[in-house]
């Protein structure tokens, strides 16, 4: 069932976990969502993964047909799952974890009938917080995301024409990510966070508030979907901020970059250079040890010196962070957020996005994905980091 190339991977990982749950005396841990499940097996299957605090793995399949290996077992349903336990002498778990933060109530409740635990814990507490910290073949994954991340964003002027809206730019971007091997859907943690392929922002629509919890918003195409381009033409003297997807492996990279039409405004030039400052500065002091929070306060300091406030991370709504962590899900731990107390650690990887929105022109800034390794960060996304004019 597992490919073999992922063996290591995949036991570095299991290591992780039985050494958590027996730090917090749990006895097995119980898998289904499709995440947690491709972090643990290497796929996404319908079933269940589960691990007990001592011993090997077992893996639980309902669809689809054809996986083999050691301790695979095709169910019909959970309550199947005591059965087998007890035909393998696998005990059954006293204190159990589930995915109590994502599966529905009914699931819950319902595995929670199947296994009789005296007590049940929060899995995906637990899986959020290892996922923090990537393997070398998580890393090798995101290396290769940026590579065709970069590739990408270099066909991205040539998908303008004069006239065109961001709804029509978008399309064509998306469609060079297609064929550049972009998997399309990319995944998010949390309810209301739906949006397809990424972010293109233009023109008067960046100021655009949005009930979901990204950096900017946009009206959407319509108010069932609110987020992202929305029609909005692509005129002279307006940004074009592009934010698409890096998914070009289960690891998804983020970076987004600024498009003029033309000549801008001296003052979103200048903002866009604090952007970049705040990068720098935040380049330098970045290491293992440095609490999430300084760095958001630190861009805050910046931000205040240039005079800035009033446009940073939006006008009408602005967001309370600066950059996230990356993985699977685009919006991982940590967060660069004014109260975390989340220390970076080695091989942490996040996004780093600090921009703005300049009111009759657009949004600008930066995002780049960053390692952070023994001695500080590495940047792993390279493009063009100034404004790009789509007419020059």
């Amino acid at each position: 069932m597992i490919q073999k190339e992922l063996i290591s991977d995949l036991k570095i990982k299991w290591d992780r976990m039985q050494e958590a749950m027996r730090q917090q005396d749990v006895d097995g841990c119980l898998l289904t969502i499709d995440v947690n499940l491709y972090y643990t097996t290497g796929r996404v299957f319908n079933g269940y993964f589960y691990l007990p605090a001592t011993g090997e793995p077992y893996f639980f399949v309902k669809r689809p047909n054809g996986l083999s290996g050691d301790r695979v077992f095709y169910i019909r349903k959970p309550e199947q799952l005591p059965e087998l336990f007890r035909e393998n002498r696998l005990a059954m778990p006293e204190k159990l974890l589930l995915e109590a933060d994502e599966l529905s109530y009914t699931d819950y409740m319902r595995l929670q009938t199947v296994f009789q635990a005296k007590e049940t814990g929060n899995a995906t507490t637990l899986m959020r917080q290892l996922r923090q910290v990537k393997t070398p073949w998580e890393i090798s994954q995101f290396r290769y995301s940026a590579v065709k991340h970069a590739e990408t964003y270099a066909y991205v002027k040539g998908c303008y024409r004069p006239g065109i809206t961001d709804l029509e730019f978008q399309s064509a971007i998306e469609q060079v990510m297609r064929r550049n091997g972009s998997m399309g859907i990319f995944r998010t943690y949390g309810a209301n966070m739906d949006i397809y392929m990424g972010s293109v922002l233009a023109g008067e629509n960046a100021e655009t508030p949005s009930p979901f919890d990204f950096a900017l918003g946009g009206g959407g195409m319509n108010l069932s979907c609110p987020i992202g381009a929305n029609g909005t033409l692509l005129k002279e003297g307006t940004t074009v901020m592009v934010d698409m997807a890096g998914n070009y492996t289960a690891y998804i990279t983020d970076m987004t970059r600024v498009f003029s039409i033309g000549r801008l405004t001296d003052l979103a030039y200048h903002a866009h250079q604090t952007s970049l400052k705040i990068q720098r500065e935040i380049e330098k002091i970045a290491r293992p040890g440095t609490i999430c929070s300084e760095l958001y306060h630190l861009a805050i300091e910046i931000v205040e010196k240039e005079g800035l406030t009033s446009y940073f991370m939006g006008t009408k709504q602005q967001a309370k962070f600066i950059g996230h962590g990356i993985g699977i899900q685009i919006n991982e731990l940590p967060v660069l957020a004014p109260r975390s107390k989340k220390v970076l650690e080695p091989n942490m990887v996040f996004a780093l996005e600090p921009k703005f929105v300049i009111p009759g022109v657009g949004a600008v800034g930066i995002e780049n994905s960053f390692l952070v390794t023994d001695t500080g960060l590495e940047k792993l996304t390279h493009f063009e980091e100034d404004i790009i004019d789509l007419k020059g």
